[in-house]
């Protein structure tokens, strides 16, 4: 550290070590990050001690264009901002130029989901397990049931495992959900579903006899149906005797196939929407990415000048 705040620069240090614990890797990457923001500085003829905001926002700009991650950024930010606050704090400046400066905006990860060959897979098995006699055949159908009605309706999983014992009477194609805010909305129903849900139905009172219950999945938990761990701990399972790993598989990445696998063959976005239950649309545009890779390959297959090139003319 070059200039006259290279002072300053060792007394912030210091007073991260004594005060506040800070580890020697912490330090020297406060320390790292402090001559990279001097070196800068230097370039527009400012120092650590006299940088204002427009030079921090430039310091911010410059690592934006070289390619810096924003967990990158955002660890130089963070540094630049302990360091002018102790400055503050000490009364070396009357001000704090970090005050007014935004983050890096962080990109929305891209929701886990499925290939439309898992869910065939996964789909497959469950479908022949659940055909075997024996032990344990209500809970096959079960798992059945569960996982048809999940990717056919887009399903939260508290949805799924709290619906109630009515719909086996309804035995319709649609379906209405009360998810979020108690809030209603009609999903259609896949004729593999109704037929899931048929068969389980028909296995859950050959069980229990006339027994009646209040959720179309009882449990004799507290709250009368089958606890939403239990689901995602047989789906896991279910999922890796079909030779799909674990870390790939819940109820909510189901969720996010039928969303994805919708929008890639075609559905509107509104539509998709509507079916997921959310509020706003811009929850659903996560899903923008299977759109944007849907456009590009209608463009590829069917506009002319993509075909002119990949013919070679």
């Amino acid at each position: 550290m070059r200039d006259l705040s290279a002072a300053h620069a060792e007394a912030f240090l210091e007073m991260m070590s004594a005060e506040r614990g800070a580890a020697k890797n912490t330090l020297a990457a406060y320390e790292k990050d402090l001559d990279e923001l001097s070196a800068f500085l230097g370039t527009r003829g400012a120092t650590l001690g006299s940088a204002g905001t427009a030079d921090l926002q430039a310091f911010l700009g410059h690592m934006a264009r070289e390619g810096y991650k924003p967990s990158s950024q955002a660890r130089r930010l963070s540094a630049m901002r302990q360091f002018y606050k102790f400055l503050y704090a000490e009364n070396i400046r009357g001000d704090d130029p970090t005050g007014i400066l935004d983050g890096p905006k962080k990109g929305r990860p891209l929701p886990r989901t499925l290939s439309q060959a898992d869910i065939d897979r996964l789909l497959a098995l469950a479908t022949e397990e659940a055909a075997r006699p024996g032990a344990g055949k209500l809970e096959r159908l079960r798992m059945l049931a569960l996982l048809e009605l999940c990717y056919a309706t887009g399903m939260r999983v508290t949805e799924l495992v709290s619906l109630p014992a009515r719909m086996l009477a309804e035995n319709g194609r649609f379906l209405i959900i009360r998810g979020k805010g108690n809030k209603e909305r009609l999903v259609p129903l896949t004729r593999a579903a109704v037929a899931a849900v048929a068969a389980y139905g028909a296995e859950l009172k050959a069980v229990h006899g006339d027994r009646e219950f209040t959720h179309l999945f009882p449990s004799e938990s507290a709250t009368g149906y089958l606890a939403r761990q239990v689901f995602a701990r047989d789906l896991k399972r279910l999922g890796a005797r079909a030779g799909l790993p674990a870390s790939a598989l819940s109820p909510h990445v189901i969720r996010h196939a039928f969303a994805s696998h919708l929008l890639a063959n075609g559905a509107d976005l509104r539509v998709v929407q509507e079916l997921l239950g959310h509020s706003d649309i811009s929850t659903t545009q996560i899903y923008t990415h299977v759109l944007d890779e849907a456009l590009r390959e209608l463009v590829e297959t069917h506009h002319p000048l993509a075909k002119a090139t990949k013919n070679g003319d």
